[in-house]
């Protein structure tokens, strides 16, 4: 009897302690600084390509980028059927011809 009442003080003490000692947002402040835009990675295109606007083939095409624009990537996603989709943004070029068409989409890798 006296040592279930110690084992729920000691499970009580820590319930009401231990938060104190962790840092605020725990796991999901980290997974936030590792998706930083500070990180973000300039990729330049070798083909034509299109970006969507969701992470599906037939979703609506916002823009047609051609060979040698340059991308900043911004997230990643993973379909259900493994396939791999990078959320872009196109740097802004003044010599473009569509420049008032999107500048962020959605592209397959």
């Amino acid at each position: 009897m006296i040592n279930n009442y110690i084992k729920n003080i000691c499970l009580i003490s820590f319930a009401l302690f231990a938060p104190i000692y962790l840092p605020a947002g725990g796991i999901q402040k980290n997974l936030n600084d590792l998706s930083c835009s500070n990180k973000a990675k300039e990729i330049v295109l070798d083909s034509n390509c299109n970006i969507y606007i969701s992470p599906d083939v037939y979703s609506k095409k916002l823009r047609h980028l051609k060979t040698g624009s340059t991308l900043v990537i911004l997230r990643h996603w993973i379909t259900s059927t493994n396939d791999r989709w990078f959320r872009v943004q196109a740097t802004n070029n003044i010599f473009e011809d569509n420049s008032n068409r999107p500048m962020r989409g959605w592209m397959k890798v």
